[in-house]
């Protein structure tokens, strides 16, 4: 009797899930001001998935334990001062029979199976606490919930011009503003505002994306890989600063390039004339 291979006649297989294709969702990228640059098409593997529960479940189960401090603590009979002599005689009182006022009935006395210091820390795999923020952040793109920018270009940190720009994006309730390492003045211009909270990109996680109802990205802090939406613009991307070249020396990557000039020292060496004979490469024998 052969052992059958297909999955839905093996053993196991009928309870076996086939997740669909991520699905390709798309977004305006707008500046701060509200005027739409252009449409982009967001990564499907991180914005287009169906969002598991379970793994996100337990991976915000785990993060929000690992945030407990664990250090309550109470004492026991053993640490509590005093109680070493027998308070009474054994018999002949009519009371029951006590060894010492530190024991758990006494008032004052120590804490029976109390709270100890501990650590509630608890081991996620990193393919779950990644599959756990995609799952979040594809949540809020089939929600519209993403908004992209290009940049903030606030000129100082000013808590006015931050919520000028989220008024003008039509942003309200929760923020999650994502910010860069080079973002210092933005993150200055929110830290005022109650309902924005500005996170390093390197800091993004599952929870902080669930309990905020909008995202809000740079191109720069915008994970994944963003192609233009056919029929749209091409995203303007930032222009990287250079040397200027000196002069004859082209930019780099250019191949419309003038040749250098050559040195004066160079140029003018006199060539040997016709009718004289041309110098031993080796030398003369002497």
């Amino acid at each position: 009797m052969s052992i059958a291979t297909d999955p839905t006649t093996a053993p196991g297989g009928q309870r076996r899930r086939v997740r669909p294709d991520p699905e390709h969702r798309t977004v305006e990228r707008r500046r701060i001001d509200g005027t739409v640059i252009d449409t982009i098409s967001l990564d499907p593997q991180i914005f287009g998935l169906v969002p598991n529960t379970a793994v996100l479940h337990q991976v915000i189960t785990a993060q929000l334990a690992g945030a407990r401090a664990g250090t309550q603590s109470t004492r026991t009979r053993a640490e509590v001062a005093g109680g070493g002599a027998k308070p009474f005689r054994q018999k002949g009182t009519g009371r029951a029979r006590q060894g010492s006022i530190r024991s758990p009935q006494w008032s004052g006395g120590g804490v029976a199976l109390g709270p100890k210091p501990r650590s509630y820390h608890q081991r996620t795999p990193k393919k779950m606490i990644r599959l756990a923020l995609h799952s979040a952040l594809s949540d809020r793109a089939s929600e519209g919930k993403v908004v992209v920018v290009d940049e903030w270009s606030f000129p100082a940190p000013r808590t006015k011009d931050a919520v000028a720009a989220l008024a003008a994006l039509e942003l309200g309730g929760r923020v999650l503003v994502v910010l860069g390492p080079d973002d210092g003045i933005p993150d200055r211009s929110f830290a005022n505002l109650a309902d924005v909270h500005a996170i390093q990109i390197t800091e993004l996680n599952a929870y902080d994306v669930l309990r905020n109802d909008w995202i809000v990205f740079t191109d720069a802090t915008l994970p994944g890989e963003t192609t233009p939406v056919p029929g749209k613009p091409a995203p303007a991307r930032r222009a990287r600063k250079v040397a200027a070249p000196e002069d004859g020396e082209a930019d780099a990557g250019s191949g419309t390039a003038e040749p250098r000039a050559i040195p004066e020292a160079v140029s003018e060496v006199a060539e040997p004339a016709a009718d004289e004979p041309a110098a031993d490469s080796e030398g003369s024998d002497g």
